[in-house]
């Protein structure tokens, strides 16, 4: 069942922050639990663990300060849209957030998304205000089942750079 949905997340960034990590829009499990790829089956939190060497974090807290220890700031690129359930292929009526509101306060390197429907909505929607390309980076849904966690930590491995980090795995 399809249902406008107001992003209700807060971004997360300081002034510290080099990178911008950006997904579509948070999924119902998102949504329920207050925070970005909350869904248990979702591999970002694995990916990002391993790149920057650190144990598996479990609660927002933890995983905020994950981010912000590491110069990375969190959002999405819709602020509200028409979706049916967690499916991005079926987002409708996007409208998009204020991006350039993290760009004015984080001396932001690098802008990624996290699936190519979050870079075609950045890149149609908000690129233009923030004069900032993204690097479209695979997705770590579980809907993208057929790349090996391996595989997603080996292609995510381009943030590193920006944040000052060496690789510690692959």
């Amino acid at each position: 069942m399809r249902q406008t949905v107001e992003h209700p997340l807060s971004p997360i960034y300081d002034e510290h922050s080099r990178i911008l990590i950006l997904g579509t829009m948070p999924s119902p499990m998102s949504r329920q639990r207050a925070f970005y790829y909350a869904h248990p089956q979702n591999r970002f939190w694995q990916i990002l663990c391993a790149l920057l060497g650190r144990p598996p974090v479990g609660d927002n807290n933890a995983r905020r300060s994950l981010c912000l220890s590491h110069g990375i700031a969190l959002w999405d690129v819709l602020q509200s849209c028409t979706i049916e359930g967690a499916s991005d292929a079926s987002i409708r009526d996007a409208v998009p957030n204020n991006i350039a509101q993290i760009l004015a306060i984080a001396d932001i390197q690098a802008i990624f998304t996290t699936g190519q429907t979050a870079g075609r909505f950045y890149h149609r929607l908000c690129e233009h205000s923030t004069g900032k390309p993204a690097i479209v980076l695979p997705s770590p849904s579980a809907a993208n089942a057929a790349m090996r966690l391996d595989t997603l930590i080996e292609r995510y491995q381009i943030l590193l750079p920006y944040l000052g980090e060496v690789p510690t795995c692959i």
